[in-house]
């Protein structure tokens, strides 16, 4: 019916909603799906649909730690709109609603700006946690508002573009911190992973929105290559894939070969070219058309060399790579900003070519997919290092509204069907 829940009767938990059926079984596949990660502390909000996830998920891992009741996890307060239908709060308060779903930063309930305060909270929510638990793996049990809320203040999307990150019943999210902060050195290793609830959903991707009237596209990194696997600078250099990314590239295949697929975009080189051509032999009837402005960044004089000998070469230089990449001109090759303007456009040209309610295959490189991924917040060079791009990963980007409207990141790196488990276990180079 979807009704507003927000955090209703927070007090009184016999008259809180409860997990259907639907959402104990979405609840224990997740379990299953974490059952061999080693979770140091588990958190869930108070809130009854929150607890019973949080306890089917844990009732799955032969290890389970201790669940700790958070407040920082309350669902957003929607109060006065609460048990209500979507559609009727849409009828009767149009104007809010619309500033609810297009300028979330200035939407406001009575006194109160509901999404501005969640943000407050999810600060304070990593504030307290990150503290306590610095190198431990911790599981956090909350509602869409506040996961949505949680990612974007951990990797510094604006409240404005709050919408342009969702989350599916039981998806996963995995977040990695460098340091007991938010907005220093976080990475966005995956977002909303659904996959795990196909037996539910029937799809390995969450379902596009509904009304939507516009593109999805597949982002896909190309599978791995022997110099990823040696951790060796290969940029332009022309670079095949090896056996294991062969096999990537097929297991992506394989997972993509329900998925309607109606065009497809590729990198010239070698590398995303296989890996496209591989997942396009479950769709021989599609195209594969190239573009040189997908190319990986040209690295320039680091191009075959290995770490320590970048380093004994342009001493420094290597660091400022690895912390401030944005100041980073390679030489004789490229700076980020020139990748961003390249990929700025040559992403627009492909999402303003794919009708709507088609689907494109895009499959690029690590430094093109990123570049793209922050091109969706607005994110500058600076935030490179937000998103992670395993080999074989596919990211799944939606344009509800048509190619001229803000995007959705659906789900972001999905790398399930390259190994057991949720997390990213493809090739470590960035490179």
């Amino acid at each position: 019916m979807s009704k507003i829940q927000g955090r209703g009767n927070y007090d009184r938990p016999e008259l809180q909603s409860v997990l259907t059926d639907k959402g104990k079984q979405q609840a224990k596949l997740t379990g299953k799906a974490l059952t061999n990660l080693n979770i140091d502390v588990a958190y869930a909000s108070p809130l009854v649909r929150a607890q019973q996830t949080a306890k089917l998920i844990l009732s799955e891992n032969s290890q389970p730690p201790e669940l700790f009741t958070n407040d920082g996890l309350l669902e957003i307060d929607l109060s006065e709109w609460e048990s209500m239908i979507a559609s009727d709060v849409k009828a009767q308060f149009p104007e809010k609603y619309q500033l609810w779903q297009d300028e979330p930063d200035k939407f406001q309930l009575g006194d109160r700006y509901p999404i501005a305060d969640l943000f407050e909270q999810a600060k304070s929510l990593w504030a307290d946690i990150l503290a306590q638990h610095q190198n431990k793996t911790i599981l956090l049990v909350g509602h869409s508002g506040i996961n949505r809320a949680l990612i974007c203040s951990a990797i510094g999307i604006p409240i404005n573009l709050y919408h342009k990150i969702q989350q599916v019943n039981c998806a996963i999210t995995v977040l990695n911190f460098q340091e007991a902060a938010i907005n220093k050195g976080v990475q966005l290793e995956s977002v909303n992973l659904a996959s795990h609830l196909m037996e539910i959903s029937g799809s390995p991707l969450p379902p596009l929105r509904k009304n939507h009237n516009g593109p999805r596209l597949l982002l896909v990194r190309h599978g791995e290559t022997e110099w990823n696997r040696q951790k060796r600078f290969q940029g332009q250099i022309d670079v095949p894939l090896n056996n294991n990314g062969h096999a990537q590239a097929r297991r992506a295949s394989e997972f993509l070969a329900k998925v309607k697929i109606d065009k497809a975009f590729s990198s010239p080189m070698l590398r995303p070219k296989d890996t496209a051509l591989e997942i396009l032999s479950k769709h021989p009837q599609i195209k594969l058309e190239l573009f040189d402005e997908l190319k990986e960044i040209s690295h320039g004089l680091w191009e075959g060399k290995f770490e320590h000998e970048i380093e004994a070469e342009f001493s420094g230089q290597l660091a400022l790579w690895q912390t401030q990449p944005e100041s980073i001109q390679m030489p004789e090759g490229e700076n980020l900003q020139e990748v961003w303007d390249r990929v700025a456009k040559i992403w627009q040209k492909i999402v303003d070519s794919v009708p709507a309610g088609e689907t494109a295959l895009v499959v690029a490189h690590d430094a093109v997919n990123k570049a793209i991924l922050c091109l969706l917040f607005d994110f500058t060079p600076e935030q490179f290092w937000v998103f992670k791009q395993g080999n074989g990963g596919v990211s799944v980007i939606d344009y509800p509204e048509g190619s001229k409207s803000r995007p959705i990141l659906q789900s972001g790196n999905i790398t399930t069907h390259l190994s057991e488990g949720i997390l990213d276990r493809t090739a470590a180079g960035a490179l």
